[in-house]
């Protein structure tokens, strides 16, 4: 009787262990942000730090709804002093990549000491920034966000 009992207990413990282990990953991935995949042309062909790329972008945003826009942090950027922050921006039918061009650091102070190390994949909610274009450039500018998820 002592030996059947143990056969039952042993796959059951197994189970568990398998469960809680599915569960934990899961878990972890369901914190990543969503694949998306872009089927605009200039956005699969272009960098996104040059002026065709960022036009686009301005286009697209234009026609979205802002509250269905999410972005995570992708990478830093320092290119001869002037620091720069890359964002993955989905929502609403759009998926690109958001080059932040950064005059001030207020709430990413973190971010810019670390070089994006740290943070990279989390998600910050309601990001802010203003539009400059002219014919030979365009730039986003960053503003604020409203909380970071890590």
């Amino acid at each position: 009787m002592k030996n059947q009992l143990q056969i039952v207990l042993i796959p059951l413990k197994y189970k568990l262990i398998t469960g809680s282990i599915l569960l934990s990953f899961f878990l972890i991935i369901s914190c990543d942000r969503p694949v998306c995949e872009s089927d605009n042309d200039i956005f699969n062909t272009y960098d996104p730090n040059t002026k065709i790329y960022k036009d686009e972008l301005v286009k697209q945003l234009k026609l979205v709804d802002n509250d269905q826009l999410r972005y995570w942090l992708k990478s830093y950027d320092d290119d001869d002093g002037i620091e720069s922050i890359y964002f993955y921006i989905q929502g609403d039918n759009l998926c690109a990549i958001l080059h932040l061009t950064m005059i001030h650091w207020d709430k990413l102070e973190r971010v810019r000491e670390k070089k994006g190390g740290g943070r990279r994949g989390a998600e910050f909610t309601k990001l802010t920034f203003d539009i400059y274009q002219d014919s030979l450039k365009t730039e986003f500018i960053y503003k604020n966000y409203d909380s970071l998820i890590d």
